[in-house]
C-alpha cells in the first residue's frame, strides 16, 4: 500500500497529522479543507509502513509538530466507542489536548489486530496499556529522535469488551492492508456476521467524527 500525503503551501509553517487508512483522516480531512498549515500523510497499517512513509516525509520537509491519529482498540473497560485518548511528552501538547476534551492515556503498539475481548484481556494485564493501536510507537521514536513535538490522538472504535465480527488479521494482504476478496468470501461463509460488521462500520464513522472534532480543536 502506497502512502499518501496532502501537502501544504510551500514556507508554511506545517502540522503533519498522520492516519494508517483514508477512512479514518476522512472527516478531518472535511473540517480542515484546503488550510495551507496542515498536512496529511496516510502511512497504511503496522509499524514497518508507518516508518517507512513517515521518513520518507521527513526528507521532503519536516514539520513543526505532529499528530498520529486513528482507530484504537479499547484495553481498559472504562473507555467506550467515541472516547477520544492521547499520549505525548510535550507539556504544550498534553494541556492543549487536555482542554480539547481528550484524556491521557497509555498505548500498547501491536503487531496484530485485537480481535477478541481474551485478547484484549491478556493485553490489558501483561502491559498495563488503556489502548492498542499499530503505527503510532514508530512515529513517536523518529519525533524524538529529531526533536519534533509529536502526540499520539486516538479514538475508540472497539471497547474492551467487545469482540470483533472477524479476525482481520487473516484477511489481510502481506502489506497489512485489508484484502475485499478475503473478506468476502469470509462473509459469505459466515452471513451471520453481517450486523455485527454493520455495527462496526457505524460505530467506525461515529468514532471517525469524534477524533476529528478533537484534532480540529488543536491544529
Amino acid at each position: 500500500m502506497k502512502s499518501s500525503v496532502q501537502s501544504p503551501a510551500s514556507g508554511a509553517g506545517r502540522t503533519l497529522v498522520c492516519f494508517a487508512l483514508s477512512n479514518e483522516a476522512g472527516d478531518f480531512r472535511k473540517r480542515v479543507g484546503i488550510r495551507g498549515d496542515i498536512s496529511i500523510l496516510i502511512t497504511g497499517i503496522g509499524k514497518a509502513n508507518s516508518g517507512r512513509a513517515f521518513r520518507e516525509s521527513l526528507e521532503a520537509s519536516k514539520p513543526d509538530v505532529v499528530f498520529t491519529g486513528g482507530f484504537a482498540g479499547g484495553l481498559n473497560p472504562a473507555l467506550s466507542i467515541g472516547d477520544v485518548v492521547f499520549e505525548t511528552d510535550d507539556t504544550k501538547l498534553q494541556k492543549t489536548l487536555t482542554n480539547a476534551d481528550a484524556r491521557p492515556a497509555s498505548f500498547f503498539c501491536a503487531s496484530l489486530i485485537a480481535t477478541t475481548v481474551a485478547e484484549k484481556e491478556k493485553l490489558r494485564r501483561t502491559t498495563g496499556a488503556d489502548v492498542v493501536e499499530m503505527e503510532s510507537e514508530i512515529i513517536q521514536a523518529i519525533c524524538r529522535d529529531r526533536g519534533i513535538p509529536c502526540a499520539t490522538v486516538r479514538v475508540i472504535s472497539d471497547a474492551a469488551h467487545e469482540n470483533l465480527p472477524l479476525d482481520f488479521n487473516k484477511l489481510s494482504r502481506p502489506d497489512r492492508s485489508l484484502d475485499f476478496i478475503k473478506l468476502l468470501r469470509a462473509v459469505a461463509r459466515t452471513p451471520r456476521t453481517i450486523p455485527a460488521l454493520l455495527k462496526l462500520h457505524r460505530n467506525t464513522k461515529f468514532a471517525a467524527g469524534r477524533l476529528a472534532e478533537v484534532l480540529e480543536k488543536v491544529v
